[in-house]
């Protein structure tokens, strides 16, 4: 699943290409990719709107049109393109924008996961969006905050860190990068983390962000931007997808657990558990 980095790579490209253009029609092949409202509304709903901004919140893109909100969720391989008409479409375009530039705004979606949703000013957002927590990188989020937020919690940190409603946007390759930069397991229960090493987290997930961001994300399965072209952040990847290889810090073997049922890759050696470990994990066999 395309995780924040993927996600703000996409918004980078689209908002680039199509801000300013307007929406002249909709054609929608697969039904079930609309949420709300109905599938005759959304597409009119949508016509003639201005694309004034491409946004995102979380793993959400958000197109901010004249008097309508389009919240689009990739899932686990949505993809956008913006093409001339003349051009061959990627196969499983469920989804074209016909645009008043006299190019479209495609979307195409493998596993047909993805979401959208038209929502006018004054109607609720989606509940997945409605219901994220803080973006990585504001200000406001520290240390101090999450050991307020947490405390008590025995749940596994990497749990608290995927939980959407906790930190918007990360999921499991940003997660284990951090966590093993910070030289925190992933099993620690979150609530027996301090605020001065919870501000040292913070500024790991920070950094691996940005650099992530810088190169277009991670390819590790199917990610390409909106160009079709392959991120390159997963060339810098420290332990997610090497169980088995050497850590880069100490030598020793990579581990690959189960947390909360998703796969985790962690270096035993340099993220020791200082405290108990939640009952029901351990590592793969």
């Amino acid at each position: 699943m395309p995780e924040l980095p993927e996600v703000e790579t996409v918004r980078r490209h689209l908002a680039e290409r199509i801000e300013g253009d307007v929406i002249r029609d909709v054609e929608v092949r697969l039904p079930r990719i609309v949420r709300r409202p109905a599938l005759n509304l959304f597409a009119e709903r949508l016509k003639e709107q201005g694309i004034r901004r491409v946004g995102r919140r979380g793993k959400y893109l958000l197109f901010q049109l004249d008097q309508v909100l389009l919240v689009s969720h990739l899932r686990m391989e949505g993809r956008y393109a913006v093409a001339n008409p003349s051009e061959p479409e990627l196969p499983h375009t469920h989804v074209v924008f016909r645009l008043a530039s006299g190019r479209e705004l495609r979307y195409a979606d493998v596993r047909q996961f993805g979401t959208m949703d038209a929502v006018l000013k004054g109607e609720p957002l989606p509940k997945g969006l409605a219901e994220l927590g803080p973006e990585p990188f504001d200000p406001a989020l520290d240390g101090a905050a999450l050991h307020e937020r947490w405390r008590g919690r025995r749940a596994p940190i990497k749990s608290m860190l995927l939980d959407q409603r906790q930190i918007a946007g990360l999921g499991n390759i940003y997660v284990d990068e951090a966590l093993f930069a910070a030289g925190i397991h992933p099993l620690t229960p979150a609530g027996a983390v301090g605020a001065e090493e919870l501000d040292g987290l913070l500024r790991e997930i920070r950094d691996v962000l940005a650099r992530a961001i810088r190169e277009g994300g991670s390819s590790v399965r199917s990610f390409r931007d909106g160009y079709g072209r392959h991120g390159g952040f997963q060339i810098q990847l420290a332990v997610y997808g090497r169980a088995g290889q050497p850590c880069p810090r100490c030598g020793g073997a990579i581990q690959k657990i189960k947390v909360a049922g998703r796969g985790t890759h962690v270096c035993p050696a340099c993220q020791p558990i200082s405290v108990a470990a939640p009952m029901g994990t351990g590592v793969n066999a």
